[in-house]
């Protein structure tokens, strides 16, 4: 499905930025399109591919999950790495650890070492088999969109790991976040950071895995993210270079 304007800004005026090869990506399948053509907003300059898959796309691609991305997959190195996540998160909240979102939970270590530090994790995921796994570990889950969520001001946390740039549209998500939220809640976004100079080396060299990422739909760079977080509620807190994946980021914002 074309977008018909910006995605976060809403401006029509849309250019052409290059076309990649995603048929060699692991999820790839041939009822789906071989290339993503990307663009670029005119009006905000934000980085999105020219269209989102519909439901029958999505269920193709949602219906296995990558390596690496089950619940319990390489438990002992990813609890290292997210080990200071948790810790830089935990040193800017006010109060006891309370209930911790963490939505498209992957292989779950974010939830894992969040329950070490005291916090009472709810993960979501729209594969189910990753549900059914992480409820068989002890841990409550649900296969739903943030945006079925009605608990309003629950969570002391809410956790985006390498999601927004999977979400069509973003900024509802982002806005919807925010209600979830408790009062002086916090706000944990990683994705790939676009404005860095290994991306620009990777581009470079033409081995930039980001441009056929068949499940990615943005690319952000730090300065874009950060007012679209202002833009839905937020106030950015702490930047951090992600250690999990080539060019990510690390934000921590608050609940403005």
């Amino acid at each position: 499905m074309a977008y018909v304007s910006c995605p976060l800004c809403g401006d029509a005026a849309i250019l052409d930025l290059r076309e990649a090869d995603c048929t060699r990506h692991i999820l790839y399948q041939p009822a789906l399109p071989p290339t993503i053509s990307w663009c670029r907003c005119h009006r905000c300059g934000h980085v999105f591919a020219e269209g989102y898959f519909n439901r029958a796309a999505e269920a193709l691609v949602f219906a296995a999950a990558p390596p690496g991305q089950q619940p319990g997959d390489d438990v002992e190195r990813q609890r290292a790495l997210w080990a200071e996540v948790v810790e830089r998160v935990t040193a800017r909240v006010e109060d006891a650890p309370g209930r911790w979102l963490d939505v498209g939970f992957g292989n779950a270590a974010l939830i894992f070492t969040a329950a070490e530090w005291g916090y009472r994790p709810l993960g979501i995921d729209l594969r189910p088999s990753n549900v059914a796994k992480l409820r068989s570990l002890g841990f409550e889950a649900r296969c739903c969109d943030i945006l079925e969520l009605q608990e309003r001001s629950a969570f002391q946390v809410v956790s985006l790991a390498d999601v927004l740039e999977h979400l069509a549209f973003p900024r509802r998500a982002l806005e919807h976040a925010a209600t979830l939220l408790a009062p002086r809640g916090l706000l944990f976004v990683s994705t790939p950071n676009m404005d860095t100079a290994v991306w620009r080396a990777l581009d470079e060299q033409q081995a930039n895995p980001y441009w056929g990422e068949l499940e990615h739909y943005h690319c952000f760079s730090r300065p874009r993210l950060y007012a679209l977080l202002r833009e839905c509620g937020f106030e950015p807190l702490h930047y951090a270079v992600s250690p999990r994946y080539r060019c990510g980021m690390d934000v921590i914002a608050g609940k403005s």
